[in-house]
């Protein structure tokens, strides 16, 4: 028998249950993955309070991201092996001791990345890449990001200063150091956020990156860019009313995160993780996730 994350009616954290569950076999073309840790996104607590983009079936799994070793193969598979360490997305099935995914959506983590931030990447890291190409950044450009030292926004932000823009993010106090580290300039939430963006920047704005929600968007249509040129993943509800863009990791696949990875493993690009939980208190690491002001990611670990 094997752990296993499930809920079987919607609600908050409290609803969320560790149950044992039969190990999976895998089919032709498919790998058997044994979970060492589990990323945690805020589209799985959408998920499970009965909203979200991904509908499921109750009783059901949790989660998406993971990072493991290969424990079996299916028929058919080739370049893999048992033992290999790998990691991917698998929605609903993250959050548990083993699970069965197709050998095409997997990858081979590489040296230098360690387990928690490949537990953490699929979701964050297509949706960082997306965003920063829907908004199609240029050196010179000046661009504005929200929950900048989030998951997502710090990953983006670093994405947009590789690509030779200069970024201005929002964050708490707390992280303003570390959006330092990283060269972005940075500005607290609160009152009177357009004019301390304006100040804070060496030049006109033009282009925004949302994770945070309407304020943020208000903000960026506030400071003059021009809508095609904002993209949010936080507030969908405005999207077609303001003209922007809503897009996320979906309109990226998994064979964009080599790269990206190999930049976080290298140390090019940082990926801190905020908080890690053992998985029998991933209540307690969702509610640490939804109370928000997080630098990186919560992920849990499995052993």
């Amino acid at each position: 028998m094997a752990r296993r994350v499930i809920y079987a009616e919607h609600g908050g954290p409290e609803v969320l249950t560790l149950v044992d569950a039969e190990i999976p076999e895998p089919g032709p073309g498919q790998v058997r993955v044994r979970v060492q840790s589990a990323g945690l996104n805020p589209v799985d607590w959408k998920t499970f309070r009965g909203g979200g983009m991904y509908g499921a079936t109750l009783p059901s799994g949790v989660g998406n991201d993971f990072a493991g070793v290969i424990d079996a193969l299916g028929a058919g598979v080739t370049g893999f092996e048992p033992g290999d360490a790998v990691y991917g997305g698998a929605r609903h099935q993250a959050e548990a001791d083993y699970l069965v995914i197709d050998a095409e959506k997997l990858l081979h983590r590489p040296a230098g990345l360690s387990l928690e931030q490949a537990a953490g990447l699929d979701i964050v890291g297509r949706t960082a890449i997306a965003s920063v190409r829907a908004i199609e950044v240029v050196p010179g450009d000046v661009v504005f990001v929200s929950a900048a030292a989030g998951g997502v926004g710090g990953l983006a932000s670093q994405l947009a200063i590789r690509a030779g823009a200069t970024v201005v993010g929002t964050a708490s106090e707390a992280n303003h150091d570390y959006l330092r580290s990283i060269g972005v300039i940075p500005v607290a939430y609160g009152d009177d956020l357009v004019e301390r963006l304006r100040d804070a920047a060496p030049g006109p704005f033009t282009a925004a990156l949302d994770n945070h929600g309407r304020h943020s968007i208000d903000s960026a249509l506030a400071l003059g860019i021009e809508p095609r040129r904002v993209n949010t993943i936080a507030d969908r509800s405005v999207v077609a009313e303001y003209g922007i863009s809503d897009v996320g990791g979906g309109a990226a696949s998994i064979h964009d995160l080599p790269e990206l990875a190999q930049l976080i493993a290298s140390g090019e690009i940082q990926f801190p993780i905020d908080s890690t939980y053992p998985l029998e208190q991933v209540r307690e690491a969702y509610e640490h996730l939804m109370a928000g002001h997080l630098r990186g990611k919560v992920v849990l670990t499995l052993g």
